[in-house]
């Protein structure tokens, strides 16, 4: 089998979408990992494999549970036997102050977040070194770097992304194995729905945004695969802002 294989987790709507979208294109066969609506997980299937005559296998898992993570590589190695790519897309978390937070909302989220990127990404490299190499790419998003309204349990968790992903780039490098992040600015999605403030935050980052529009799903998959090619083999641990120019201004 010449095609490569990626793997993304919350591949089957959103960004995780995007991404799917971007790397069928391209030609790779994807194992796509859902947790709910395995209608949309379906339609997605049906969709890529008749436009861009490519395979998709998807998968149900609670990225939250190694036991599920271990089971979804398994799956993947049982379906096409070998991974190319690995695409960390999966999130959750509570929105919530700061002083609202319990310890239920945090564990859930440390666990969706950072948990499952350390994880999986084991798991990932297991599968990359059997075929002499690979690219694993972490979404992340501003919240890490900025504290931002009801943010702080999705902060804390994206900043320990990018720390892991710096991690694993040192140590996975033997390995044949490239790892980065992406992170976005304010992108319309249906977890953006969840944001008390989410049209405030739509409209401030039109306006203030200087290349004149909101972050699209596509932007960040337009990245996320520039990460995966050969033309990025030297870039290495980076997280790469994604975002119009929008956190450069001044407050």
């Amino acid at each position: 089998m010449s095609n490569k294989v990626a793997l993304i987790t919350g591949g089957t709507r959103g960004i995780g979408k995007a991404i799917a979208t971007k790397l069928a294109s391209e030609g790779y066969h994807l194992v796509l990992n859902f947790m709910r609506k395995k209608k949309d997980a379906q339609a997605t299937k049906e969709e890529l494999e008749s436009k861009y005559g490519i395979r998709v296998h998807i998968v149900k898992a609670n990225v939250g549970e190694i036991e599920q993570i271990k089971a979804l590589f398994a799956e993947t190695e049982e379906e096409f036997g070998r991974l190319d790519v690995f695409i960390n897309n999966a999130a959750s978390g509570v929105l919530r102050p700061l002083m609202e937070i319990e310890e239920s909302h945090w564990d859930w989220t440390q666990n969706i977040n950072a948990k499952a990127y350390l994880f999986a990404s084991q798991e990932a490299a297991k599968l990359m070194e059997k075929g002499g190499g690979g690219s694993i790419v972490a979404l992340s998003s501003l919240g890490s770097i900025r504290a931002l309204p009801n943010y702080v349990a999705v902060g804390v968790s994206k900043a320990s992304v990018e720390a892991i992903t710096r991690y694993l780039a040192v140590e996975l490098a033997e390995k044949g194995i490239s790892v980065n992040a992406v992170s976005g600015g304010a992108v319309d999605t249906d977890a953006l729905k969840h944001f008390p403030n989410r049209e405030e935050l739509l409209e401030s980052a039109k306006q203030r945004n200087p290349a004149g529009r909101i972050v699209e799903p596509v932007d960040l998959a337009e990245t996320v695969y520039f990460l995966c090619t050969p033309g990025a083999r030297m870039i290495r641990g980076q997280t790469i802002i994604v975002d119009g120019g929008l956190s450069l201004l001044a407050e």
